[in-house]
């Protein structure tokens, strides 16, 4: 099919196979057993290969969608042998994803911001939420890395005042990409950290500025207050920040990571999502279910612990390497 060009280079595809080994050997290992002894695709193996999606956690909905079109498929070629599911399940996903102009990049890029009514230059912000241990601090650090790679300049801002550990890890990825870092102590307001931050971008001449703000969920009205606060403070500075809300994800999680993108979607405007830890799990389908489900682009997968194993999502590449 034509969607399945070579996009990525040889290393990042490698990488990326690498990053999915555990979900794709998983999902394919039930596969195998759910059409053991079956040549031909019928109402039995739909009934398993259903049970297969949700037990990967593709999610309840996304499977249904799936099946419906695989039962299409069916009905239209009058005859599909199950040597042939892999290929079908991999055409039809893709095109499931399709459907969302999304999941199409293929490095990292930031757009370009109009500069200010006296015609000075103005970052591009970025501002990520998500809750304590999902990889929140670590994606800032590697997003840093790739930004400053691309040969653009980047200010860090530690607004996740509630935890001390935040600050400071925050403050060794600032140290381990050499960018710049603004802090305060722990406790203070994140308002104030968010504006410092913009404000010492503008006059660095920035390009793009990553804010990283609290995770507590457990109340949801003070999340909300907080980040809307943090928004209406920084637009002080730069007229439309943040230009991205960023939710961070835990892969691991399945569908417990459903859950908290329902949650924060419901507490913030979240504008785009990066979903990690895809690496140590076999639950990678949660990116299928979650880029079709949340009308929100997965823009970055987290497939390893280096670096440069922050990857920009490109769904066919994702699916191609699920499937492989």
């Amino acid at each position: 099919m034509s969607f399945f060009k070579k996009i990525f280079s040889k290393e990042k595809k490698e990488t990326l196979d690498k990053g999915l080994e555990k979900s794709k050997d998983s999902f394919l290992g039930k596969l195998s057993k759910a059409v053991a002894g079956k040549s031909k695709v019928d109402a039995a193996v739909l009934d398993d290969l259903e049970e297969v999606l949700v037990a990967s956690d593709v999610g309840v909905n996304t499977t249904l969608k799936i099946i419906d079109r695989i039962e299409e498929r069916v009905a239209r070629d009058k005859y599909l042998g199950t040597d042939e599911l892999n290929k079908i399940l991999k055409e039809e996903i893709a095109n499931l994803l399709s459907e969302t102009n999304t999941g199409n990049e293929t490095d990292f890029t930031i757009p370009k911001i109009a500069a200010d009514s006296n015609g000075h230059k103005m970052p591009y912000v970025l501002m990520v939420v998500g809750v304590n241990g999902v990889g929140k601090t670590t994606t800032i650090g590697k997003l840093a890395s790739q930004f400053k790679k691309q040969g653009l300049k980047v200010v860090l801002g530690a607004a996740d005042t509630f935890r001390a550990a935040a600050i400071d890890q925050l403050q060794v990825w600032a140290d381990r990409t050499e960018v710049p870092i603004v802090r305060q102590e722990m406790g203070s307001d994140p308002a104030s950290v968010a504006f410092d931050t913009l404000k010492s971008a503008v006059t660095q001449n920035a390009d793009v500025v990553i804010v990283d703000t609290a995770g507590r969920l457990h109340n949801k009205v003070n999340l909300m207050n907080e980040l809307t606060k943090i928004k209406r403070v920084m637009q002080k500075v730069v007229a439309d920040a943040p230009h991205d809300v960023l939710l961070v994800l835990d892969g691991s999680t399945g569908q417990n990571a459903f859950e908290q993108a329902k949650q924060f979607t419901k507490a913030t405007e979240v504008t785009s999502l990066a979903v990690t830890k895809l690496d140590g799990t076999a639950k990678g389908g949660v990116v299928i279910g979650i880029s079709d489900q949340f009308q929100i682009p997965v823009k970055y997968i987290g497939v390893g612990e280096g670096i440069d194993d922050l990857q920009v999502f490109n769904k066919f590449e994702f699916v191609d390497s699920f499937f492989k």
